[in-house]
């Protein structure tokens, strides 16, 4: 159940693997959550991961569980986490050595029972000397860590991701192609 850090090129599969990883966990249950820290701006990554309470702003109508929330018992990825921003990092460390996060506007920690699975496509390590990325982060991440080979380092997957992709988008279509060329 400890964190782990996938690393890899983009399209190597970061996300299949930590679907594999939910799947064959004892979290397998409940639906892994899935967020691209990349997609979201400073603000909105911030209530997305951790929530907010009613008039914690102009708008925040009602509560919102974040996904930390929505994820308990379950596993959250964390995709693209080296575009992190480093006032978020250090609230997801906290999550990560406390397991309790506070909503934007709460008054109080909430327990939450998550696993994490990142990924990146990012050098670490190179972030953290350009200080774009905290290191006691990186240590706290990288319990286990994957690195993902690019495809043109794996062509025996090839043949594997033909049959994958073939019979997928056959599915999606409703056709029937079994083979491809050479």
């Amino acid at each position: 159940d400890l964190p782990i850090l996938i690393c890899g090129e983009n399209g190597t599969g970061k996300e299949i693997i930590a679907d594999f990883i939910h799947a064959n966990s004892p979290r397998n249950a409940r639906k892994m959550h899935k967020i691209n820290c990349a997609a979201f701006p400073e603000t909105l990554l911030d209530n997305e991961l951790f929530g907010h309470e009613k008039g914690a702003y102009t708008g925040a109508d009602s509560a919102f569980k974040g996904v930390f929330e929505r994820a308990d018992e379950s596993s959250l990825f964390l995709d693209e986490i080296g575009d992190m921003p480093l006032t978020i990092q250090a609230k997801l460390l906290r999550t990560l050595q406390t397991h309790e996060i506070r909503r934007l506007g709460g008054e109080h920690t909430i327990t939450v029972d998550v696993r994490f699975i990142a990924a990146t496509n990012k050098d670490l390590e190179v972030l953290i000397e350009q200080q774009k990325f905290r290191q006691d982060l990186f240590y706290r991440l990288n319990t286990a860590m994957l690195f993902l080979p690019p495809l043109r380092e794996r062509k025996e997957d090839i043949p594997l991701l033909v049959e994958y992709f073939l019979s997928e988008y056959s599915n999606m279509n409703s056709t029937s192609v079994e083979t491809v060329s050479a």
